[in-house]
């Protein structure tokens, strides 16, 4: 259950990023003969995240950003 009031960038710059995440952990899930190496993030997945960071005031704030994404989906 989110505990902190995130703006609408904020909340879409975490989803872009747990996007980016999911899409990054489904390619390296399985037998490593199977799973692509090197692993290239799709383009539009990676651009997604860095535009809603920016909108969000966020690109270069890494600190502010990891505070607001463990806020909002804390560690289970």
């Amino acid at each position: 259950m989110p505990t902190a009031v995130l703006t609408d960038r904020e909340r879409t710059a975490v989803q872009a990023y747990l996007r980016l995440l999911h899409t990054v952990r489904a390619a390296f899930d399985g037998p490593p003969e199977t799973a692509p190496r090197p692993f290239v993030v799709p383009p539009a997945v990676m651009a997604e995240a860095e535009q809603a960071l920016d909108r969000a005031g966020l690109t270069g704030n890494e600190e502010a950003f990891f505070r607001l994404l463990h806020d909002w989906c804390p560690p289970t």
